[in-house]
């Protein structure tokens, strides 16, 4: 079977929450950040929600993920490279994945001792998200989770960014891009995490000279990759690069830049409730579009609307309905 996108990222539950910058100060918790966590140092924070008597929303999450089921709602053929253990989370996501369309390869055979991944949300009234990460058995990832021919038979190969912070994970990543034999394959990248991107630099730089074709990055995370002090100096590097970067601004839009030349998409007036899965959605819908032949201009607009959506509401992803008025919007346009 052909696939429109393959994408290789951590299978992880996400559990969202409303909070206060109090409550992640009371638990050592830098805002609008990704952290990794133990099970064992997620335990006081899961009990302290608990007695807070937070409300909760869950479901099968990852970055990677968020983006293949926003591309195969909008009818885009997908298959997820990632690992889940055989257990009640493991069965929740391999669901959920069917039920969006999305192909993968099964149960993990092996680290049958540990659990699947877990990831804590939290939401600030800035509409802000901060992250723990347990990657459990995702951290774990390798070749025999991997069906290289899907991702041969790909015509984009997206990588999530937070792949570099497990060697393990990392392994995958470039044995994937290894054996890619077919020259029509793009491959793409997600930088994930300003954080992430200063202390894995040289993994991601290990990753681009494989020849990456398209980036996803918010500014923070530009300016990072770029190495440079400012956003302004980071878009005069980007213009002399090969490849094709997109990033997001939040509520001034975002840039998308090729051979040398900047488009600016304006961002969509709304009242912001949740950014969690954002830009997961931006880069989900920018590759379905321009996989249905939409230039950049149109693609990030369509984009930057599907975004918009997310952002209004509470947790990474939206109704099979929401979906649906996304990429009318894409058709009509």
């Amino acid at each position: 079977m052909k696939y429109d996108i393959s994408a290789l990222g951590n299978a992880l539950v996400d559990t969202q929450y409303m909070v206060d910058h109090e409550f992640l100060d009371a638990m050592g918790l830098e805002p609008d950040s990704m952290t990794l966590a133990s099970a064992e140092e997620h335990a006081p924070i899961i009990k302290k929600l608990k007695d807070m008597g937070v409300d909760s929303v869950s479901d099968c999450g990852g970055s990677a993920t968020n983006s293949l089921v926003a591309a195969s709602n909008y009818g885009s053929k997908c298959h997820h490279v990632c690992r889940v253990a055989n257990d009640e989370d493991g069965k929740k996501y391999l669901d959920s994945l069917q039920t969006a369309g999305v192909k993968h390869i099964g149960y993990s055979k092996e680290n049958s001792d540990l659990p699947t991944g877990k990831c804590l949300i939290f939401v600030t009234p800035d509409a802000k998200r901060t992250m723990s990460s347990m990657l459990g058995i995702s951290a774990f990832l390798g070749s025999q989770d991997i069906d290289y021919d899907a991702v041969d038979n790909s015509k984009i190969f997206y990588i999530e960014g937070y792949m570099v912070t497990s060697d393990e994970n990392f392994s995958a990543v470039t044995s994937v891009l290894s054996h890619i034999k077919n020259e029509n394959t793009l491959k793409a990248l997600s930088l994930s995490d300003a954080g992430i991107v200063h202390g894995f630099k040289d993994k991601f730089k290990e990753i681009e000279s494989y020849g990456i074709d398209m980036v996803f990055c918010n500014d923070d995370e530009a300016v990072a990759f770029a190495g440079t002090e400012t956003l302004e100096e980071a878009i005069n590097f980007y213009k002399s690069q090969t490849y094709m970067i997109a990033i997001t601004k939040g509520s001034e839009g975002s840039i998308v830049i090729k051979d040398g030349k900047e488009i600016f998409s304006p961002a969509v007036s709304i009242t912001p409730v949740d950014t969690n899965g954002a830009g997961d959605m931006y880069a989900g819908s920018f590759m379905h579009a321009f996989l249905n032949g939409f230039n950049l201009s149109e693609c990030a607009d369509f984009s930057n609307y599907a975004s918009s959506k997310v952002v209004e509401t509470f947790g990474p992803r939206l109704t099979p309905d929401g979906y649906k008025e996304v990429s009318n919007k894409l058709r009509k346009s």
